[in-house]
């Protein structure tokens, strides 16, 4: 199942690295960890070869409530749904009329959708670098610290302490780009929305089930 969960599939959690001046990327990145506990956008995603040929491109819209939880909708090019109630994460291909289950630290560690939901000592697992700026947002990069990593770098573009833009650089050379619009930070998101049950019909592959 090809979803973003699996590449963005984004390691925020109780941050604990020390921050330079105000204004630097690293408080902007600091104001978005502290400071937003409930975030929903408009994304664009696309991605490109290490020759820089776009390979995909898809549109969506993006829930997220700290700690953990998410709901990250597809709309084109063909609808997929990923939903995270901070234990469970289902993703859900309709034209597949399948749903797979699985834990969500194991499914998500070290991705950037771990990166925007929840909060983590970024310090540990990352160098963080000033990445300039891209008019009025602040870019900070955070490189991996260990090498199994499937990145070779996360750079993080925020606005007043709210993401902007993401860029993922693998280490072929390839990048996945996400745009955000429609930025809502600190609204109260229903709870529904972080829970999900299989339509009547699909195929439930739950692989947090016990083995028989």
């Amino acid at each position: 199942m090809k979803l973003f969960c699996s590449t963005i599939a984004f390691a925020l959690g109780s941050l604990s690295f020390q921050v330079s001046a105000a204004g630097s990327p690293q408080a902007e990145l600091k104001q978005f960890v502290d400071g937003v506990d409930a975030l929903q956008a408009d994304f664009s995603q696309v991605q490109t070869d290490e020759r820089g040929k776009q390979i995909s491109s898809s549109t969506g819209h993006m829930w997220l409530s700290r700690p953990g939880r998410f709901r990250w909708a597809y709309r084109t090019p063909y609808q997929q749904l990923m939903v995270c109630d901070g234990r469970k994460i289902w993703l859900y291909d309709p034209d597949l009329a399948q749903v797979t289950v699985r834990s969500a630290g194991e499914a998500l560690q070290g991705t950037p959708a771990a990166l925007l939901s929840q909060r983590a000592a970024l310090s540990d697992q990352f160098t963080l670098e000033d990445a300039g700026s891209e008019g009025a947002a602040q870019g900070v990069r955070l490189k991996p610290k260990t090498t199994d990593s499937d990145f070779k770098s996360i750079t993080l573009w925020l606005i007043d302490g709210v993401p902007s833009r993401m860029q993922f650089l693998d280490h072929l050379g390839g990048s996945t780009n996400v745009m955000f619009s429609k930025v809502e930070a600190n609204q109260k998101i229903d709870d529904k929305q972080f829970r999900f049950d299989p339509p009547k019909g699909v195929e439930v592959v739950d692989a947090t089930a016990p083995a028989k």
